[in-house]
């Protein structure tokens, strides 16, 4: 059984993907990177991805992550988060801690192509 069998399939990550952009457009510190972004298809994308990452019959086809992302100058903490809102999320909807664990040992290595240690400066 993969991990996205496990949390639910597709409507677990539709709800994920829904309550983790509330967590993070709330977050003062990264709304900013969100303006004049289209919501709905950056939804439809990142659904793609977490299924994908996680074992889902979803295929993502949008760019790789740093392309996707080097536009934004995003710093490490802001990454972190990212990951922090993620898991509260996750955990929100009773998703056991050892699957949260699987699913930010598949995404936390993008880190290094999301937010690259020059975009601090």
């Amino acid at each position: 059984m993969t991990i996205y069998d496990e949390i639910g399939g597709a409507d677990a990550v539709a709800a994920a993907v829904e309550q983790f952009y509330e967590r993070v457009l709330a977050d003062p510190a990264l709304a900013p990177y969100f303006t004049d972004i289209d919501m709905a298809k950056l939804k439809s994308h990142q659904r793609a991805f977490i299924a994908a990452a996680i074992g889902g019959p979803e295929l993502y086809t949008g760019r790789d992550m740093k392309a996707a992302h080097a536009r934004f100058g995003i710093k490490p903490e802001h990454f972190d988060l990212v990951v922090g809102h993620l898991v509260d999320t996750l955990s929100a909807l009773g998703v056991p801690a050892g699957t949260i664990g699987a699913i930010g040992a598949k995404l936390g290595p993008l880190k290094a192509d999301i937010a690259p240690a020059e975009a601090v400066a």
